[in-house]
């Protein structure tokens, strides 16, 4: 009897001690830092992850560490300013604001975000912890702009170039107008020789669909989100846009249509059969394909384009042309005589002959030349520092992605293709791959004092602008 009752004993021992080693075995609490990443400033957010079964903890602290000292910025029961979401079944996520407005111990250097959580084991009889911890550094003091170039005007739908230093020499810098930002270039990309990295230079724009009152201000902005911005434009200048009447037929819809969704299967929409109806298909192409388009070629425009000013004097336009339509041109479309769509048309319209030769505007690096939705036969060109020209409609290629090209270079001959009624080129700028009007492009003088003038003024430093902003 006293046997079986020791060995019952020892089975219980054996029991409860493999069920301590097993709770012991079970994975710890996953803890992550989202945000920030590498730097705190004025203001900003903590955010953590942290996961476990059931989303389940019998404690969740997280703390900045500075100096020696550690400030709590979190406790699962404690009262504080933050907000605890529950993602998912298993997990939290921790979120509140940081940085010197919110947490004003904080100081300039080095800092440690430290969290720690526990949870309960299998059967509760273990504590399972674990700690994460990131290195961060704090900086408060806001980086600084001033300007160097004079004298900017902005017509609306047109351009501006803006030369300006940014300090220290590593934040991100460039020009906002409204919501759109234009990023900064290196001012020796521009042809300044021996320019500091801290002189920049910007092209913008003042967008067609953009109010006049729009703000437009140079900023830099640090990685902790310090930032200052600096006013500077002298005026901005209405220009009126022309309103039309487009009328559509069968016959051009059955032309246009299939071939365009054919070569587009981004739309995810069937080619329409010969005979059926092609409006709805007209429709899709006008408005939903022709926003595609204009999202894919700001990609392009922005994300290929060298960080060197590769062009030089007036761009060329079409030789001997006619224009047909024009820059921001809103265009009512009737079928049947009721009106099915309204659309801005951001180009010229130039026209010639059939298959006349088409040259490039100016010096630049071929990043398109293939198909491009409404465009058909698309050629985009960049100029560098944002700038890029387009040419659609074309009937054929000379050019090939990657080509270099010099100012009046064949590169196509022009066409039909896409959404054209009949044989033109659709010319049009970009600006931080946003569509600008090309006249001011295309005038010599303008070219001169928008933009040679002001690289010429600070190269010799003989700007007297001085106005800074931290």
């Amino acid at each position: 009897m006293f046997r079986w009752l020791a060995a019952l004993l020892l089975i219980a021992l054996v029991a409860v001690g493999g069920a301590y080693v097993v709770a012991g075995q079970g994975a710890p609490p996953r803890l992550t830092i989202d945000k920030p990443e590498r730097f705190v400033g004025q203001g900003g957010t903590l955010e953590v992850t942290a996961d476990a079964p059931h989303a389940r903890f019998t404690s969740l602290a997280i703390a900045v560490e500075q100096n020696g000292r550690s400030v709590p910025l979190f406790t699962l029961l404690g009262a504080q300013a933050a907000t605890i979401t529950q993602v998912n079944p298993d997990r939290l996520r921790i979120s509140r604001p940081f940085g010197k407005q919110n947490v004003p111990e904080l100081q300039p250097g080095p800092a440690r975000i430290v969290v720690t959580a526990t949870r309960p084991s299998f059967l509760n009889l273990r504590t399972l912890s674990s700690t994460a911890t990131r290195d961060v550094q704090v900086r408060l003091d806001a980086p600084r702009v001033a300007l160097v170039s004079t004298h900017h005007y902005v017509n609306h739908g047109g351009s501006e170039m803006v030369v300006y230093r940014a300090t220290p020499p590593d934040v991100r810098s460039g020009v906002r107008v409204g919501n759109v930002e234009y990023p900064g270039f290196p001012a020796a990309g521009a042809g300044i020789a021996g320019a500091d990295p801290a002189l920049r230079v910007a092209f913008f724009a003042l967008l067609y669909d953009q109010d006049l009152n729009a703000p437009i201000a140079v900023f830099a902005e640090d990685d902790a989100g310090n930032q200052a911005t600096l006013a500077f434009v002298d005026n901005v200048f209405e220009k009126p846009f022309k309103r039309s009447n487009i009328q559509i037929d069968d016959r051009f819809m059955n032309r246009v249509v299939p071939e365009i969704i054919g070569h587009s299967p981004e739309l995810n929409v069937a080619p329409p059969s010969a005979g059926s109806d092609m409006l709805p298909g007209f429709l899709k192409v006008n408005g939903a394909l022709r926003q595609l388009n204009a999202d894919q070629i700001a990609k392009l425009a922005t994300s290929k384009t060298s960080a060197s000013r590769v062009w030089s004097g007036p761009f060329v336009q079409l030789g001997n042309s006619q224009v047909e339509a024009s820059f921001a041109d809103h265009r009512t479309y009737f079928y049947n005589g009721k009106e099915i769509d309204q659309q801005v048309h951001l180009g010229f319209d130039l026209a010639v002959t059939s298959n006349v030769a088409v040259v490039a505007a100016n010096a630049g690096t071929v990043l398109n030349a293939s198909w491009l939705g409404i465009y058909g036969n698309c050629i985009i060109i960049d100029h560098g520092m944002g700038v890029a020209s387009l040419y659609g409609h074309l009937s054929s290629f000379d050019v090939k992605v990657g080509d270099t090209v010099t100012r009046g270079q064949t590169i196509g001959r022009s066409g039909m293709t896409g959404l054209a009624a009949g044989d033109h080129l659709h010319f049009t700028m970009l600006v931080g791959g946003h569509p600008v009007n090309p006249v001011e492009w295309w005038d010599a003088h303008w070219v001169q004092d928008r933009v040679d003038r002001k690289l010429r003024d600070a190269g010799a430093g003989t700007s007297a602008a001085g106005r800074e902003r931290r």
